[in-house]
């Protein structure tokens, strides 16, 4: 098999996962003191057990758990927490929004971070951790993602929208899939495998839960891409009625792979959820999404992996790698100066350009970071696609 003819596979992990229920709490966490305080810094650490919750991390305020007006405290933090729980659906017997244990032990943030973060004098805002954050495009799909990661999304994302609705209530909030396909001349042509584990009500056989997960996957994959009968697996282990935080520990930022290209792409050693927009783990990965997308929507290349480095304390990138894997005419040093020109790599400069000071992060902590459509409050702004054309006229 030549380099060009392979298989490659990425999975995902449902909203009801253990890890990611950590991810949506952490993140709503951060929504709710963004809301009462735009610039507000936020580090929100959860693990979730056998009916325990537990918070831990640091906030920026004039009081160690306050907002800067005093809105958000340890019993709305745990609040927050319930009512996550109960979005996801988790109402047994093992973990129950409304029987959970929730402990919370956020505090202020360390004094040595916030003065590298603040600016002061002729000091810009610095980024509040040192480290690199990659972005990545390709024209795989209509939303410029990788194949394998978006198609394993969107089978999870049609089984919790069929739970949600009650179409399926045999469907319960824990899952997993698994996307195997085949390239040819470096593109996908079909699906060799797909695994599917669902956690589902007592009494349903595993017959059963293949055929009502079949349909979500035949619907999402295109025309003629379904693997063979043999090659697709439904609940490998035969049953899946224990599931959730009551079958395995979760924590925030365990799913890194899941929440960027699937593997398809390289990835920084930061997780995204749980952190305010001055964290460049997260606002720096969304920034070199944002350039990576334009390049490709631009035309101008047909897949674009860019790099930025920073360190803490310092407002500009170390560095700007861009890499077109050979599908740009223009030299890759062109195309890193001319986005530099076009858009502001400090941490502020991203927040700004992106708008990322508002509460839009609960929605990200599952099925992707990337590859959804911007949404008209601010949500997911850095998949918007405005700066193609400034792009494609500066090269």
């Amino acid at each position: 098999m030549s380099m060009n003819d392979y298989l490659f596979t990425s999975e995902s992990v449902s909203e009801g996962h253990p890890d990611k229920v950590c991810d949506r709490i952490s993140d709503a966490v951060v929504d709710a003191f963004l809301t009462v305080d735009p610039v507000a810094r936020v580090a929100c650490e959860t693990l979730v057990t056998t009916n325990r919750i537990v918070l831990a991390g640091e906030v920026r305020g004039p009081e160690p758990l306050v907002a800067s007006n005093g809105e958000v405290d340890k019993a709305h933090m745990e609040e927050i927490a319930r009512a996550c729980v109960r979005d996801i659906g988790y109402e047994q017997d093992g973990f129950h929004w409304k029987n959970a244990e929730v402990s919370v032990y956020l505090h202020g943030q360390s004094a040595d971070i916030a003065q590298g973060v603040d600016a002061a004098g002729n000091k810009d805002e610095g980024a509040g951790d040192q480290g690199i954050m990659f972005g990545y495009a390709c024209r795989e799909t209509e939303v410029l993602m990788p194949a394998p990661i978006y198609f394993s999304h969107s089978i999870l994302s049609s089984l919790a929208e069929a739970r949600h609705s009650g179409a399926e209530p045999g469907l319960e909030p824990d899952s997993k899939s698994q996307v195997t396909l085949r390239y040819v001349d470096g593109k996908p042509v079909g699906a060799t495998s797909v695994v599917v584990s669902t956690q589902h009500a007592e009494g349903l056989s595993q017959d059963e839960v293949r055929e009502i997960v079949r349909p979500h996957v035949e619907n999402v994959l295109p025309d003629g891409w379904m693997c063979e009968e043999d090659e697709f697996y439904v609940n490998p282990t035969g049953t899946f009625v224990i599931g959730g935080p009551d079958g395995d520990c979760g924590l925030t930022g365990r799913k890194i792979i899941v929440d960027t290209y699937g593997g398809a792409a390289p990835h920084g050693g930061g997780a995204f959820s749980g952190k305010d927009p001055t964290k460049v783990d997260r606002s720096a990965a969304y920034a070199a999404r944002y350039l990576a997308k334009n390049v490709v929507a631009s035309q101008v290349a047909e897949k674009c992996t860019i790099q930025l480095a920073y360190a803490i304390g310092v407002s500009k990138p170390l560095s700007v790698y861009v890499d077109t894997h050979g599908t740009c005419e223009v030299s890759e040093d062109k195309l890193a100066a001319e986005l530099q020109k076009l858009m502001d790599l400090s941490p502020r400069g991203i927040r700004e350009h992106l708008n990322l000071n508002r509460p839009i992060y609960a929605r990200t902590s599952a099925y992707g970071h990337f590859g959804h459509s911007p949404e008209a409050d601010g949500g997911f702004s850095w998949e918007d696609t405005g700066l193609a054309d400034a792009i494609r006229r500066a090269l």
